[in-house]
């Protein structure tokens, strides 16, 4: 028999694109409605977990064997990132060493679908003797991590998406919305914010459209367009491409900002057929615009925009001078858009 034959007669050469849709179909169906049973789950033991969980003093120590351990170390994750400190512990690396990461003021999180993994149930006596709580997740309230918890949390399934029945599919993902239920609860209760979030995520975009304020990104001092109301158009119009900002801010004689002119204003006068030589900016400026203070977080400064429909923005101080100048690109290039 030949290479090309043996390729041939494998079975994935017999499988029809409706078999594999139908069974990624059936899987999400499966799953949706393991998901859907946990809604009367949420009752009162759920409440008693929220509760040990804002009182807990020290940390919560999610722990958890094989596929309920990536689940777990996800829930830490969650839970860390939402004003729940908590970090994730292997139950094998636990019982060599890593018990000594675990104190009496923290709260256990004890992943296990059946409730009896040796490796999480031989833990058990150690949080006991500790003195250290347990919320346990399993499908068996009658298991030995279930009758040893101090709480639990019923994630069983009435089956597995695996045709098998084996592989832990609806189980997991159970678990892992118990979990996101239990953090999104405690975010709640904390009156967590999104600022107290881009804390928690200062290196991503959300960090940076959170955190970052106008003036970090914003054009200032010798950077800022500004010219008088009295300027010649053709003197704004250098202003304007000497600062590369497509605007350049009014001031009167006081540096008061009295308006702004844009590129937009510049295809207005144009049409309307004034003279680019002779005409003055004061007869051509955006009088009483919108302006912002320099304080304000950049994505405010968005919102600012999108609101008025425009692409730039001159930041005041408390006396309407001018300090600084932002517009669309700044924004963008800073990663706020």
């Amino acid at each position: 028999m030949t290479a090309t034959e043996t390729e041939i007669s494998t079975p994935a050469s017999t499988v029809t694109s409706e078999s594999l849709i139908a069974s990624g179909r059936r899987t999400i169906a499966i799953e949706q409605a393991s998901v859907a049973a946990l809604l009367e789950r949420i009752n009162e033991d759920f409440s008693k977990a929220c509760k040990l969980l804002l009182a807990c003093k020290g940390r919560v120590v999610v722990t958890g064997m094989g596929k309920s351990g990536h689940i777990g170390n996800k829930i830490a994750a969650t839970l860390a990132s939402t004003g729940t400190p908590a970090f994730f512990v292997h139950p094998g690396e636990a019982s060599h060493g890593d018990m000594g990461m675990i104190t009496k003021d923290d709260v256990v999180i004890a992943l296990s679908n059946s409730g009896s993994v040796s490796e999480v149930v031989s833990l058990v006596p150690l949080f006991k003797r500790l003195g250290t709580p347990i919320i346990s997740f399993t499908g068996n309230p009658n298991s030995p991590l279930g009758l040893a918890s101090d709480i639990h949390l019923n994630t069983g399934v009435d089956q597995e998406a695996c045709p098998l029945n084996l592989a832990p599919t609806s189980s997991t993902t159970t678990a892992l919305v118990m979990g996101d239920a239990l953090a999104i609860a405690l975010l709640e209760a904390r009156g967590f914010t999104a600022e107290d979030f881009a804390f928690s995520h200062p290196g991503g975009s959300l960090g940076r459209r959170l955190l970052l304020k106008v003036s970090e990104i914003m054009h200032a001092g010798e950077r800022l367009p500004v010219v008088g109301e009295q300027t010649l158009l053709r003197d704004a119009l250098l202003e304007m491409t000497s600062k590369g900002m497509g605007l350049t801010a009014i001031v009167n004689e006081q540096q008061t900002l009295v308006g702004i002119f844009t590129d937009g204003d510049l295809r207005r006068s144009l049409d309307e057929g004034l003279n680019p030589i002779t005409a003055t900016i004061d007869a051509l400026m955006t009088r009483n615009c919108v302006t912002i203070r320099a304080d304000i977080l950049a994505a405010e400064a968005l919102k600012v925009m999108e609101d008025h429909k425009i692409n730039g923005l001159i930041c005041v101080d408390e006396h309407k001078r001018p300090v600084g100048a932002i517009n669309m690109h700044d924004l963008l290039k800073a990663g706020v858009l």
